[in-house]
């Protein structure tokens, strides 16, 4: 079986793999022409990242700079909103609901590293997906962390790192982030 298969199934794999590093490459070339677009060309989700994503709905705005890794797991619903600086490390899918905005600074990670460091060292992680629901509110430099799931019309206080799931309606803040 392909790392890359592997990767999306969900079982261990090593990052360290050809065509893995292949889709990473195409990933920065498209973020990278989106990053210096002017913000003319910018308004609404700019060609190549919707040329990335796997889905995307309309009135998408995705302020520059961006990352992500690969692009390809992405699914935006529309009238989403991210805000500068927000990274996207998405090894496995990443759902983004309707109405959803991303203060700047943004993180939704998905890979976790093996906890053997020669395993670590090597290359292997295993990557969990991220949900989050139609009209959340990530507040700026929140980090969502592999696995969780934010219900719709959550919100994450500014700075918050969420460690598990969040339900709909709740307001979490906090290191690690919980209901307030």
């Amino acid at each position: 079986m392909s790392e890359r298969k592997k990767m999306e199934t969900g079982q261990w794999y090593s990052c360290l793999d050809e065509e893995l590093e292949a889709l990473r490459v195409h990933a920065l070339e498209a973020v990278h022409t989106h990053n210096h677009l002017p913000p003319a060309e910018r308004r609404m989700l700019s060609a190549p990242l919707a040329g990335l994503f796997a889905t995307h709905g309309q009135n998408c705005l995705i302020e520059a700079p961006f990352h992500c890794s690969y692009g390809i797991n992405i699914h935006l619903g529309r009238d989403i909103y991210m805000n500068t600086g927000c990274v996207i490390l998405d090894s496995a899918p990443v759902h983004i609901g309707d109405g959803t905005m991303c203060g700047p600074g943004v993180q939704i990670y998905c890979a976790n590293h093996h906890k053997d460091p020669v395993k670590r060292r090597s290359g292997i992680e295993i990557a969990l997906p991220v949900r989050i629901g139609k009209d959340v509110w990530l507040g700026g430099g929140s980090i969502v962390l592999p696995g969780v799931e934010i219900g719709d019309s959550a919100i994450v206080g500014a700075g918050s790192v969420v460690t598990r799931d969040v339900p709909a309606g709740t307001t979490v803040m906090g290191n690690p982030a919980r209901a307030r």
